[in-house]
Formats: structure tokens, sequence, C-alpha cells
């Protein structure tokens, strides 16, 4: 970018503040808190760390998290509130690392900006670094949401293109982790509950805007069952769901206006 301040100003304006943002990861750490149990104080490299709310999270969780990005603006808010960060490529950090150093190799919405080989070339890395049952996140926007994926993906001048769940999801099977969860996220709760019936809007743009893979190094059973409960665990609302749904509250709307009206009972004649 020409002007350094201006990945972080488009950031605040449309990515959301730091305190929503910071709430919203909060998502993960029913995966992530079982590491500590099994390692102690463990050790996270955020790739693309941004303004830090996960690095900040995952401090106050306890953990050593330590961020990289290639934007000064981004680096500026993580350092005014005294983060681990540094200034450099995502991948290159990755491969200085050593050998199962890692509880957990993050990114938040970075997939979508580098291309494919290099994508998967992060995957194969992260599972090197990771420790067993070590979690990979990647989160990035979800396409299934059709407004999503027609449009405000593109407002993003430095986004690629769309990555598929289970395109991201089969990418790190085939690296080699041994199991992955897809979480689709930030759905209108009151739509996923179904409070209302669904209109065709809704249809367009109310499937989860973000989804994440979770993928997970092989380890022991005793260690993986520590994480059973967020992996059996169904999260947000999809396409599908959402298109079943408006076909459903049409055909009852239908079958409403089809029926036809009870007859008022009359009086008997004595």
């Amino acid at each position: 970018m020409p002007d350094a301040n201006f990945y972080r100003a488009f950031e605040d304006r449309h990515r959301g503040s730091r305190d929503l943002i910071k709430f919203r990861v909060r998502a993960y750490l029913p995966f992530v808190t079982p590491l500590l149990t099994l390692y102690g104080e463990g050790a996270v490299l955020d790739m693309g760390c941004g303004r830090g709310e996960w690095l900040e999270l995952l401090g106050e969780e306890g953990f050593a998290a330590h961020g990289v990005d290639l934007d000064a603006g981004m680096l500026a808010a993580c350092q005014e509130l005294g983060l681990s960060v540094e200034r450099g490529d995502a991948l290159e950090a990755l491969k200085r690392l050593p050998d199962a150093s890692q509880c957990v190799v993050s990114g938040f919405h970075i997939a979508e900006h580098v291309p494919f080989a290099v994508l998967q070339e992060m995957v194969a890395e992260a599972l090197r670094v990771l420790k067993p049952a070590g979690l990979l996140i990647l989160e990035t926007p979800n396409a299934e949401n059709l407004v999503v994926g027609a449009s405000s993906f593109y407002l993003d001048p430095t986004h690629r293109r769309p990555l598929p769940p289970s395109l991201l999801s089969f990418l790190t099977e085939y690296a080699g982790f041994s199991r992955s969860k897809i979480l689709r996220l930030q759905e209108s709760p009151e739509l996923a509950a179904h409070r209302a019936r669904v209109t065709l809007l809704q249809v367009l743009a109310g499937v989860s805007p973000d989804y994440a893979v979770v993928a997970q190094k092989a380890a022991s059973a005793e260690e993986l069952a520590h994480f059973s409960a967020p992996f059996e665990q169904e999260y947000g609302l999809t396409l599908e769901a959402l298109a079943a749904q408006y076909e459903s509250d049409l055909r009852a709307d239908l079958l409403r206006e089809l029926r036809p009206p009870r007859k008022r009972a009359t009086p008997s004649k004595k």
C-alpha cells in the first residue's frame, strides 16, 4: 500500500472495533485452553496479527503469544498495547521455528490474501512446528454467504479470491492433520434460532459471513479427549439450512392461503 496507515484505517472502518473483534475471537477459547492443561504456558504464532485482539486475549489466558505482520500501522497498534510482535513475512516466520515448538498457529483473515501455493506451504509448516494435539486456526470470509461471495469480499483491495470451507478443510487434512472442524461464525443469533420467518434477503445475506477451519495435529487418544466437546459441536448457519427454512416458510404461507375459510356454525332451529 502506498499509504502506511491505509490498512489500519480500513480495518477500523470495515472489520469492527477492537472490542468487537476481541469478543468474537473468544469463540476459539474452548479449542485452545485445553493446551494449557497439556503443556502449561503455550507458545503461539499468530500470522498476520493485525491490531492484536487475539494476541491480547491469549496473553490474558496464559499463553505466550507472538505476532507477525507486514503492515506498520497494524504493528503500531500492537506495540501501543505492549504485545509481542515483529514485522515480517508470515511464512518466513514459520520456517524459522523449531519442530514441535508451538501449541497454536493462527491466521485470521490471511488465507484469502496469499497465493494458494503459499497457503499450502503455510499449512505444511504449521503442522511441522506444532506440538502433538496442537492447533492450526485459519479464519476467512465465507463465500457461502452470497453477498459476501459476490460483493463484500472484494471491498478489501488486497483480497485474492474466496476459499470455500470444504477446500480449506481438505487442505489441512491433505497436509496431515488428524482432524479438522469447520466453524461458521458471526451469523445473527435471532436468524439462527428461527425466531421469525426467513426472507429472501436473509437467504442472500444471512449465512454465517465468516468461517474458520480448526485443524489438530495427531496425538494420543488420551490427549485428544481433552478437545472432544468443541470438536463435536456444530457451528453457524449454512446456506442449505437457511434456504430450506425459507422454502418451508413459503409452503406454510401458501397452505394458509389455500386453506378454505371455516364456516360459521348456524344455530339450529327449534
